[in-house]
């Protein structure tokens, strides 16, 4: 297949994506930030009207990964791709530590100001402007908010283990899709490949922080009886971290050690002072009509 990219060719670019994003100015990684936290806002309600409908549960996994492929397509930045991208860039030299962690922090905001804003706009429309009760896609939005927050508190740290060890094996296959975004050269090369890992997660039920920046509150406000502190506690907090273990190790530092990139060593001072010692010579001499 010519359009095919081979491992580390596509380590070769995520490293310089890597460096694309650590680069781009707070306003633009906010609202990319918020545009892709409300891009799995949609996938994600998507899915529960699917199954509120009847269908099984496979059917609503596998159009989950539409909302990935629409914000990876347009550019978007979701925080638990970037979990694998910038480290793959610090441990290549194409990024800074500082640039990594401000990376990460300002989408992550935006990620949760997309997915509350989303879930605002769509509680008010499945409750028909706060005058119903959302029906059946309502009763499933409550008990899925609830089986990823009260559920782990009823196991106390056994369940917020659970729920760490679920995230990272959610952002192993997430990453990877991030990944496998970079393997073709065509659009529907990298929609398929996308596609394989992002169904497989959702498939099995592991927890996804940006996912569920949308799905908890959604719950809380159509009345599940959960408290802030209990969806930070019990399942934002153990979830991001998880996300950021699997993304980081799992993925990024992984690929990258066994794929490494060749990166080009810094210019020395002497090479820097010949470059331009030639670049000056080299104009003279076209001033002269030499060349």
């Amino acid at each position: 297949m010519m359009d095919y990219v081979s491992p580390k060719d596509v380590m070769q670019e995520a490293v310089q994506l890597a460096k694309r994003k650590s680069e781009l100015p707070a306003r633009d990684l906010l609202i990319r930030g918020i545009l892709a936290g409300a891009f799995l806002g949609y996938a994600t309600s998507l899915v529960f009207v699917v199954v509120s409908q009847g269908l099984p549960a496979i059917v609503g996994a596998i159009l989950f990964p539409v909302g990935f492929v629409i914000l990876v397509l347009l550019g978007m930045e979701l925080v638990t791709g970037n979990f694998a991208l910038l480290p793959a860039g610090v441990m290549a030299g194409t990024v800074r530590v500082t640039k990594l962690l401000r990376n990460w922090g300002w989408v992550y905001l935006g990620n949760l100001i997309g997915s509350l804003l989303y879930a605002v706009l769509f509680y008010l429309v499945i409750t028909n402007w706060r005058t119903g009760n959302g029906g059946a896609v309502a009763d499933l939005l409550k008990q899925a908010a609830q089986k990823k927050t009260l559920a782990y508190a009823a196991l106390g740290y056994s369940g917020w283990g659970t729920a760490l060890v679920k995230a990272v094996l959610c952002n192993w296959m997430v990453t990877i899709g991030a990944v496998l975004a970079l393997v073709s050269r065509s659009t529907v090369g990298k929609i398929a490949a996308m596609w394989l890992p992002i169904m497989t997660f959702f498939a099995l039920g592991f927890e996804h922080s940006v996912v569920n920046m949308f799905l908890i509150p959604s719950g809380m406000m159509l009345g599940a009886p959960i408290s802030v502190g209990q969806w930070l506690f019990w399942n934002l907090l153990p979830v991001t971290i998880g996300n950021l273990v699997a993304g980081t190790l799992l993925t990024g530092m992984a690929l990258y050690v066994t794929y490494p990139t060749a990166t080009a060593p810094a210019p020395s001072q002497a090479q820097l002072s010949t470059a331009g010692q030639e670049e000056h010579q080299a104009a003279f001499a076209n001033a002269a009509g030499l060349h």
